[in-house]
C-alpha cells in the first residue's frame, strides 16, 4: 500500500507502536551482528537457494534488534522494462523484515504491510536493504526498512513499515501444503527446521 496511512480504531497509525509498546529487546541467542542469517527455508521465493528465479536475498544480523541484506535486481524481477517490478521490491522489504523476528526469536507473520517507492530501481542494481524493530505490543510486532541503490550509503529507492503478529507453529502445519510441512520438519538439521517455520511473508 503506497500513499494513504493506515489508522487504528484510535485514530492512529495502525503501523506506529502503540502508546505502552514495549521496546524491543534482542534475544541473548540471537546471532552476533554481521552474522550471516542464511535462507530460512530453501524453497522461499525471498531467500530460497532451490528458487531459479527468486531474489536470492542475503540477510545478516544487525545491531540492536535489526537486520541488513541485499539483492541484485535480474532481469527475471523486471516489471517496465530494464526496471524492477514493484511487487518484487515489496518482496524484498518483506523479506528483509521479517528477518527481525529471528532477532527476537519469535514466530510471526506479516499483519500489515505499507510500502513506499521513491525512484525506479534498475535492473543489474544491488538493493542494500536495512530493517530494525520499533515496538512489541502483545502479539504484534512493529518494524520499519529502506533499501538503498548501490550502496548502503546510496540513494533511498523504497521503504516500508509493518505489522508482525507472532503466531503459534500450527499456524504453519494447519495451513501449508502437507508434502512441503512433512518435508520441512524431517530435516536432520533441527536448526533449518526452526528457521523454516520463523516467517510467512
Amino acid at each position: 500500500m503506497s500513499g494513504a496511512t493506515a489508522t487504528d480504531s484510535t485514530g492512529g497509525s495502525a503501523l506506529t507502536p502503540p502508546p505502552g509498546a514495549e521496546t524491543p529487546v534482542r534475544h541473548p541467542d540471537a546471532p552476533e551482528p554481521g552474522t550471516p542469517l542464511g535462507s530460512h527455508y530453501e524453497q522461499c521465493f525471498g531467500c530460497g537457494e532451490a528458487q531459479s528465479h527468486g531474489l536470492h536475498l542475503e540477510a545478516r544480523a544487525g545491531e540492536g534488534v535489526g537486520v541488513t541484506a541485499e539483492f541484485t535486481v535480474r532481469p527475471a524481477h523486471q516489471g517496465a522494462p530494464g526496471l524492477a517490478h514493484g511487487g518484487v521490491l515489496v518482496s524484498a522489504l518483506d523479506e528483509t523484515l521479517g528477518s527481525v523476528q529471528w532477532l527476537l526469536r519469535t514466530i510471526a507473520v506479516t499483519g500489515r504491510l505499507e510500502t513506499e517507492f521513491v525512484r525506479p530501481v534498475p535492473v543489474g542494481t544491488t538493493l542494500h536493504l536495512r530493517a530494525h524493530c520499533t515496538g512489541v505490543s502483545g502479539r504484534k510486532i512493529y518494524s520499519s526498512a529502506e533499501g538503498r541503490i548501490g550502496s548502503p550509503d546510496g540513494p533511498v529507492a523504497v521503504r516500508a513499515r509493518a505489522v508482525f503478529v507472532e503466531v503459534q507453529l500450527e499456524h504453519f502445519t494447519k495451513n501449508g501444503r502437507p508434502e512441503e510441512i512433512k518435508a520441512a520438519l524431517d530435516n536432520p538439521d533441527q536448526h533449518k527446521v526452526v528457521r523454516a517455520f520463523e516467517v510467512n511473508p
